[in-house]
Formats: structure tokens, C-alpha cells, sequence
């Protein structure tokens, strides 16, 4: 377990978020799932709380307007020194900026924007609040990827928004690269061809840590989620695909080691 509460470094993903259409049904979910407790956070686009593991801040859930409806699935979110100058930058590199830039209380300043294929994501200029708090325990955000069609171009448009180097897997038939900060690895981007859900298109995944794979996945569908691909062994250790009752997919992961 890590305390994680520090600036983090421009591009480093520093927070997730997820709007839902029932936030109390939630919470309830994800209490039973991941051990989350609720305190409210800013609430300048409608209800929020903020998910606490510990008393750390490590996740946010917000609330639909009644009359709106979009896709439900987690958003991650990077961190900027600027929003506004990453807005720009969005707009020039063949982005949307949908949401922003604007200010959270004294939280700090957001924006969600699309890359050029649509994969939604976030950006967070931070003041009072820096990100996640608590990293490299059972119920928080262990990782980012995003699910593309291919990487080559995409590649292209975060590495000028965020400044990211990357590092590319050399395979015919394996299309992945990390991203990386100062040498660090911090997210990926992973070509999956036409594996890519047409009911989805491209999209950010986030991964979270749990202490057991397969009871964590067989917790999900008891708590009226569903299991997508099931507990299976991957590089980054043993890993499903989940969604909560309202559709949100994400990964849960029990990391080698760990």
C-alpha cells in the first residue's frame, strides 16, 4: 500500500470517474465490491461523492441529470499543469473538447475531451485535490489502457497532447504500446483490430487491484454486475473483464506478486 496524494507529473493518469444513472445503487455496488466508503466531492455537474479506501481519496462517482443519456463507463483522467492550454492543444491535434475547461470548487480545473477515434478521457488541473490518494492495494486503480483500433495514429495524438514517449511491442501480431514519463511506464495503448466492440468503439480501461481474481469476479455477478471475459492469466497477472449493473466495464487484476 502507497500513498499516492502527490502532484503528479503532466500526462500521469492522477484520477477515474464514472457517471452513473442511480449514484445510490452505486455506491452500493462498488461498497460490496471494492470496500469503497462515500463523502461528497464538488458538485458543479450534478451529484458526486468521492470513493474512500482507508479514509484516501480513490475514485469518483457522479450522477446523471434525469434526462440524459450517455454511455456509462469509467473516465480516466490525466493530469495538466494547464487545462486550458491542453484544451487547445486537443482541439489542434484533431481532438473534441466535450466538457471545459472548468473550475471544480476548489478542487482544481477539468476538462473531458474525445482523441480522433472518440475514446473518451479526462484532464485535471489540480489545487486542493491532486488525484487519487492511496495506490497499490485492493480496490484501487492499478493501471490504464486504452482499447483502440490501432495504435500508430492515435499514438501520435497523445504523445503531442501529453508529451508522452512510448514504447512499442515488435510483433506481427500484437499491436501495444506503453506510455511512459521520465522512463516511467505509466498507461498503454493496446490495437485490437476488429476485436474491438462495435457496441463500444475505442475506449480507456481501468484496471483495478484486487486480492483475488476469481471471487472478486464471481462478487461482481452476485451484486448484479456481469463477468465479460472470464478470470484468465495475463502479463500483468490474473485478470477478468466486469461490468456493474449500469454497464460500466472495467478489468480487475490480482498483479504477480501482489
Amino acid at each position: 500500500m502507497t500513498e499516492a496524494a502527490t502532484r503528479r507529473l503532466p500526462g500521469a493518469p492522477c484520477w477515474v470517474s464514472l457517471i452513473v444513472h442511480g449514484l445510490t445503487a452505486t455506491e452500493d455496488f462498488y461498497s460490496q465490491l471494492f470496500g469503497w466508503e462515500f463523502r461528497p466531492g464538488p458538485e458543479q455537474l450534478g451529484p458526486y461523492v468521492r470513493a474512500l479506501l482507508c479514509g484516501k481519496e480513490v475514485a469518483g462517482i457522479g450522477q446523471l441529470p434525469p434526462d440524459r443519456h450517455l454511455p456509462i463507463a469509467w473516465t480516466t483522467y490525466f493530469a495538466t499543469q494547464n487545462a486550458d492550454a491542453t484544451a487547445e492543444s486537443i482541439r489542434s491535434c484533431g481532438g473534441t473538447v466535450a466538457v471545459g475547461p472548468l473550475v471544480a470548487g476548489n478542487a482544481g480545473r477539468l476538462l473531458v475531451a474525445s482523441d480522433p477515434t472518440g475514446a473518451v478521457f479526462g484532464a485535471w488541473q489540480p489545487a486542493e485535490h491532486l488525484g487519487a490518494a492511496l495506490a497499490g492495494t485492493p480496490g484501487t486503480p492499478v493501471w490504464n489502457e486504452l482499447l483502440t483500433r490501432e495504435t500508430a495514429s492515435v499514438a501520435k495524438f497523445y504523445q503531442a497532447v501529453f508529451g508522452f514517449e512510448t514504447e512499442a511491442v515488435v510483433s506481427a501480431d500484437f499491436d501495444y504500446q506503453t506510455l511512459h514519463i521520465q522512463g516511467r511506464p505509466v498507461a498503454a495503448l493496446h490495437g485490437v483490430g476488429h476485436a474491438l466492440p462495435r457496441d463500444r468503439g475505442p475506449h480507456w480501461m481501468t484496471y483495478f487491484q484486487v486480492a483475488d481474481t476469481d471471487e472478486a469476479a464471481a462478487r461482481v455477478v452476485e451484486l448484479g454486475g456481469h463477468v465479460l471475459q472470464p478470470p484468465r492469466e495475463g502479463s500483468s497477472g490474473r485478470l477478468a473483464t466486469v461490468a456493474d449493473p449500469e454497464g460500466a466495464v472495467f478489468t480487475i487484476v490480482r498483479p504477480p506478486g501482489s
